[in-house]
């Protein structure tokens, strides 16, 4: 059977008790009535919680099989009672093949009252079954989830992170082979920190002999109610980790103090996830306020970007969409909007019925238009003004000088601090200019209506905003010499006129009248059309150590790096769908949490991958 982009969202069978049994499986999710006390006795007690996170500042649990998230709900209690200062963070890791479908979630979970407070906010963010990663931040508890959502032979070897403890809870070996592969054992060991604890319900021979062949210690504990026995296992001979080649994974030391070069979207997104998870972020920007570069228009638009074929490409992109949508929930600037996508010419609309014979987001949001195109429901219209100082509410800012950086010492304006993130558009550029990022400039075209319009978003190649009394329109993306002052000017504004007369929006007459702005501003954009997401390469010890690749030998060490210094740059033109997804990669990185991205996506938008790429075609 061809798989489809979509996941299958399990048939739930309800037995009289209120058992939920996944019909495929012909497995239970958990015990009626004793759920609860069997994840407490077989997952938190059987890897010594809460004793293993006593006088820990961050405590990563990982587990197989995400099901009615019962027992991250239950971690995440247990946490609550015990958090071992205000500080710190539990991050809790989960695979999901088969996630279930809301209504299931929310009438599993109603069997424990108890929990109702953390099970309202879980299903108020419960994802559809959309392939890929999701994360979610509860700053208040100190709580991360990170869910791979993907076949777990897939997934879960390309996921970054290191487990400090493991529940293996997927359906019982003899119902679902899969979940308990020989492989599976050796990713646990492979993601685990020396010693880490595992612990299931199942004495299968089988997971006995992978825990043990993967260098675990295995015993065998009194069970839970009927069950007689379950496994207690430790990570007793660590494997040799694997080279770094992308300096995407390897630990280091968490940061407090985070200087940010740049206020714009990037900037601002990168503050906040590293603000959520406790550290201190403190941004720099020339400009006198925040959002005066590529992300000062009056409005932008957040849809995704959506490919025919699916590819780690293709799904990073939805990634990046979603992450967007979820971390602006809520904030001011923010206005969801149907957007109507109508194909450029012939190949497009072949594209699109492509995309929609197999599509890679569901209904709620993805439907085709009558006449061929996409509507794309719950995007996004975001006013910058408006929504970027509310996610740089409370952290230090300081503007109106060009800061003075010395990235060797981690030095801004004289003052050491733990890292640099470079979220400063093409400025990264000329700091670096091996990153070789292009400019490209923008400009929209915008006037006030006679008349408040409900939100209302057109699409194809270029695109048409309405909101209140604003229309806005455009934009441009002309290639321009790096350091080019922007500029506005009429070939732009005809440009983009002849884009909207095509798009014909309802309120077309507005763009004939007489008070017609424009603002251009210039778009950091990298020849493989991909975001620069990570930590730095040191350039020239970089080459030195994978020298041998310009003879074809494969790269085997870990990159060398410079010292804490990062880049969130090259977003071109979909800054505000970047932003967020960019910023929570760094903010993990930063503060030793697990990477809220597959480690193909982390691969894709490293910038290693310019140097790996130049040495292997000979070029560097």
């Amino acid at each position: 059977m061809a798989m489809t982009r979509l996941l299958t969202q399990p048939d739930i069978d309800w037995k009289d008790d209120g058992t939920p049994v996944a019909r495929a499986a012909g497995d239970v999710y958990f015990t009626a009535g004793d759920g609860l006390g069997e994840t407490r006795a077989v997952f938190l007690t059987g890897c010594g919680l809460p004793e293993g996170w006593r006088g820990r500042e961050t405590f990563t649990i990982a587990e197989t099989g995400f099901g009615t998230g019962l027992n991250f709900l239950a971690a995440w209690d247990l946490w609550r009672q015990s958090r071992p200062s205000p500080t710190a963070f539990l991050h809790f890791v989960s695979y999901e093949g088969f996630p279930l479908a809301p209504a299931d979630v929310t009438r599993a979970l109603s069997a424990w009252p108890e929990l109702a407070d953390l099970s309202q906010q879980l299903i108020a963010v419960w994802p559809g079954p959309v392939r890929g990663v999701r994360h979610f931040v509860w700053p208040e508890d100190g709580v991360t989830l990170t869910l791979h959502l993907a076949d777990i032979a897939e997934s879960f070897p390309d996921s970054v992170y290191h487990a400090d403890a493991w529940f293996l809870d997927g359906f019982s070996p003899a119902k679902n082979e899969d979940m308990w592969a020989a492989d599976l054992f050796k990713w646990v060991s492979e993601r685990s920190v020396p010693g880490a604890p595992a612990a299931t319900f199942t004495v299968a021979g089988a997971v006995r002999r992978g825990l043990a062949d993967a260098g675990f210690s295995v015993a065998k504990a009194p069970g839970h109610g009927r069950k007689r026995e379950r496994l207690e296992a430790r990570l007793a001979t660590p494997p040799a980790p694997q080279p770094d080649v992308y300096g995407i994974g390897r630990p280091m030391p968490p940061v407090k103090r985070v200087a940010i070069l740049g206020t714009g979207i990037a900037g601002a997104s990168a503050a906040h996830a590293l603000h959520q998870l406790g550290a201190e972020p403190v941004l720099f920007d020339p400009a006198n306020g925040p959002a005066s570069g590529g992300s000062g228009n009056p409005m932008g638009l957040v849809m995704p970007r959506l490919d025919a074929g699916d590819t780690a490409q293709s799904r990073l992109l939805i990634d990046a969409y979603l992450a967007a949508r979820e971390t602006y929930r809520g904030h001011p600037g923010v206005t969801e909007t149907d957007v109507r996508q109508v194909p450029k010419d012939d190949a497009e609309a072949a594209r699109f019925e492509k995309l929609l014979a197999d599509p890679p987001l569901p209904l709620e949001d993805l439907e085709a238009l009558a006449g061929g195109g996409l509507l794309h429901k719950r995007a996004l219209i975001v006013e910058p003004a408006k929504l970027i100082p509310s996610l740089l509410e409370g952290m230090k800012q300081h503007y109106g000088a060009v800061p003075d950086v010395d990235l060797a010492t981690r030095r801004v304006n004289g003052e050491t601090f733990d890292a640099i993130i470079l979220a400063n558009g093409m400025t990264a550029g000329a700091m670096l200019p091996w990153l070789g990022l292009e400019a490209r400039m923008g400009q929209v075209d915008f006037t006030d209506g006679p008349a408040n319009a409900p939100p209302f978003a057109m699409a194809s190649g270029t695109y048409a905003l309405a909101l209140g009394p604003r229309r806005l329109w455009g934009a441009t993306f002309d290639k321009v010499p790096p350091d080019t002052v922007p500029f506005t000017s009429d070939e732009a504004r005809a440009e983009n006129l002849k884009g909207v007369e095509t798009l014909s929006p309802y309120w077309i007459r507005d763009t004939k009248g007489p008070d017609i702005s424009s603002r251009a501003s210039l778009r950091a954009t990298t020849a493989d059309r991909l975001p620069l997401i990570g930590a730095v390469p040191d350039h020239d010890a970089f080459l030195e150590a994978f020298a041998g690749m310009r003879k074809g030998r494969p790269a085997d060490a870990d990159a060398p790096l410079m010292d804490r210094i990062f880049v969130s740059s090259g977003f071109g033109a979909r800054g505000f769908t970047w932003g967020p997804w960019a910023g929570a990669i760094l903010a993990a990185r930063l503060c030793g949490a697990p990477a809220p991205a597959s480690r193909s996506a982390l691969e894709a938008v490293a910038p290693a991958r310019l140097l790996l790429r130049a040495l292997k075609r000979g070029r560097a």
